[in-house]
């Protein structure tokens, strides 16, 4: 895909950016023409810089918030993906859910375990697990993105052998690590101009299906696609230099700064994992690696359209 012929140049990627800070309330809230209009110009070098990139956006089923504000995130979430698609950009979404695997667990009276942050997967586990993300999560997104058009492609890592997983631990029952990803299904799905939403649930080489951690799958998918962002949505603002101190986020940092933050422990439980995939896949060749709070109205788009950016940039 060529880039439109506009004049502007993007900031450089590596340009220092102003301290970030979460939106409130729209970004277009109460304001003029005019003032509309400066967003439109300020975002505009940006556009031409991610014309034709491939985005990985990992959508994390804490990124939802609660069940009464679920329609309003998703419905959010959905318009900024659409308007990525729509200035050239080629986003596609991992998914997680594990919100939604423990409430339904918990419906049909199994109780969650978990060791060392991971889900203990027994056979039953596993089906519920593919049912909340196959049949429910992706379902939900692929729908809600699909309001304005016919754009959204749902697939799960078993399709296409998309992704390829072994047994990471037997205690553990079906978790699995992530032996390759096979990214053809996904290119072809954006040189049709389609956006996918992937559920991430692998196979090994006997078809035996396995539950993967959202955002390690969404880390190898931007390798294996050789993206230019990687963004995983949650429910924090971005990493913080102080885990208990909100003013301390931090808007930039570098792979190795981030690693150093992992083993002094100022980054913490869930977080681990996104900072792990964060600093093996722009080690690998992604260009930046973004945590945002994905509860925040057009968080995407206040991201990557604006100088200042909404949360956590991590680059190599």
């Amino acid at each position: 895909m060529s880039s439109p012929d506009l004049a502007a140049e993007p900031a450089h990627p590596t340009e220092p950016r102003e301290p970030a800070q979460a939106p409130t309330t729209p970004p277009t809230s109460g304001l003029g023409a005019a003032a509309k209009a400066g967003i439109l110009v300020e975002a505009l070098p940006y556009i031409r810089r991610f014309w034709g990139k491939v985005v990985v956006v990992k959508y994390g089923g804490n990124a939802l918030g609660a069940a009464s504000s679920q329609r309003s995130a998703l419905s959010d979430f959905a318009t900024d993906i659409v308007l990525m698609r729509s200035v050239g950009m080629l986003p596609v979404v991992v998914h997680g859910g594990g919100p939604q695997i423990g409430e339904l667990m918990g419906r049909l009276g199994k109780t969650p375990e978990f060791r060392d942050g991971l889900r203990v997967t027994d056979s039953e586990t596993l089906e519920i697990a593919r049912m909340v993300l196959v049949g429910k999560v992706n379902r939900d997104i692929v729908s809600a993105i699909n309001v304005h058009g016919p754009l959204a492609v749902g697939v799960s890592g078993e399709d296409a052998g998309l992704i390829q997983a072994s047994l990471r631990d037997a205690a553990l029952g079906f978790v699995g690590d992530i032996s390759h990803v096979a990214p053809e299904l996904l290119t072809r799905l954006l040189a049709a101009n389609l956006v996918p939403v992937v559920a991430t649930i692998g196979t090994d080489e006997t078809g035996q299906a396995y539950n993967i951690n959202a955002d390690t799958t969404a880390g190898a998918v931007a390798v294996a696609l050789e993206a230019e962002k990687l963004v995983f949505l949650t429910d924090v603002e971005g990493l913080r230099a102080n885990p208990a101190d909100p003013a301390a986020l931090m808007s930039q940092l570098s792979a190795d700064q981030l690693d150093e933050l992992v083993r002094a422990g100022a980054v913490a439980g869930g977080m681990v994992p996104k900072a792990e995939a964060a600093i093996s896949a722009v080690r690998a060749g992604v260009a930046q690696a973004h945590i945002l709070d994905g509860r925040a109205p057009h968080a995407l788009l206040l991201e990557f359209f604006t100088r200042s950016g909404v949360g956590t940039m991590v680059l190599p």
